[in-house]
């Protein structure tokens, strides 16, 4: 009973630190700009006013414009229950890495279908640059997690890598999983519209991927939007810490094992956080047409960590 409240309880914590890893993200680069930024709280002001707007909807779009907030929030927080945090069993223990992967899928398909459905030319244009990055996208995620699951002796479920990477002690920092990591990383980069792939923080309509696709969105529905994107953010780093890197992690429930699992992942998040803020202060957007180069390099990362698992 105690793990199942510990796994409930770390997805629950994921989803309430969200915005302050977002805000962090924020100040970061604003400090690395020389710029004061705003406070790492501002994100939970936006959002909670936000929430408490009525929308303003396109005449022409249907009732799955006002529909797709909900499903891109509600895979966000199954996801979430689905992804350890500080203990390595989750909530939801009959999801896997595949599950997981088709989950982000729907998430970019509602994201897709609300840039269309709200008659924008700007939400059309960030919808058809989204479906071009997911073509590499998808592959590249799916075999960095392959790989990772082949670290393991095959096992797909996402309690079980957590357990057997640190069981496997230091021996485990092979080839494969620097490559995967690697990979990973990458995909991480596209997957939330970040430099160099998208900036998010731009109002540029002819550049943006992401804030195209939101452009008709406002009030409560645009709030949850905002949130679930600070949560796919999250749940990305959480993994990479988690899956690739689980030292640390609280393997009992006792509650020095939860005290330092709650300190290692809070210092591995915010590394994530700051190592994004880095590359986006000194890195530019990439032209729209150099995007697959870089989303080709991540699968021949991912593919090379296969590669590497079955020769040594």
């Amino acid at each position: 009973m105690i793990e199942f409240v510990l796994s409930a309880a770390q997805s629950v914590l994921m989803i309430a630190l969200a915005p302050l890893f977002a805000g962090i993200l924020k100040k970061a680069k604003a400090r690395m700009q020389h710029r004061n930024g705003s406070s790492i709280f501002q994100p939970y002001r936006d959002v909670a006013k936000l929430l408490r707007k009525n929308e303003t909807v396109s005449e022409s779009s249907s009732l799955l414009f006002r529909f797709i907030p909900y499903v891109c929030f509600g895979s966000m927080v199954l996801l979430s229950l689905m992804t350890p945090f500080f203990f390595v069993d989750v909530a939801a223990p009959y999801g896997d890495l595949i599950s997981m992967v088709y989950i982000f899928t729907l998430y970019r398909l509602m994201m897709v279908l609300g840039g269309l459905e709200g008659g924008s030319v700007f939400g059309g244009m960030g919808s058809s640059r989204e479906m071009m990055m997911s073509v590499l996208i998808e592959p590249s995620l799916l075999l960095s997690l392959m790989a990772l699951a082949g670290l393991t002796g095959g096992s797909t479920a996402v309690s079980d890598i957590p357990r057997e990477l640190i069981g496997m002690g230091v021996i485990v920092l092979a080839p494969a999983l620097v490559l995967a990591a690697s990979s990973f990383f990458i995909t991480l980069l596209a997957e939330n519209s970040r430099v160099p792939f998208d900036n998010p923080s731009t109002h540029l309509e002819l550049t943006m991927v992401h804030e195209g696709m939101l452009v008709e969105y406002s009030g409560r529905g645009l709030g949850l939007m905002d949130l679930s994107s600070m949560m796919r953010l999250m749940i990305f780093s959480s993994m990479l810490c988690t899956l690739f890197f689980p030292w640390g992690m609280a393997l009992t429930a006792s509650p020095f094992a939860i005290f330092v699992g709650l300190a290692a992942i809070f210092a591995k998040v915010l590394f994530v956080t700051l190592a994004i803020a880095l590359i986006e202060s000194y890195l530019a957007k990439y032209r729209l047409f150099r995007l697959p180069n870089l989303l080709t390099a991540s699968f021949a990362l991912s593919l090379m960590a296969m590669i590497s698992l079955y020769i040594l």
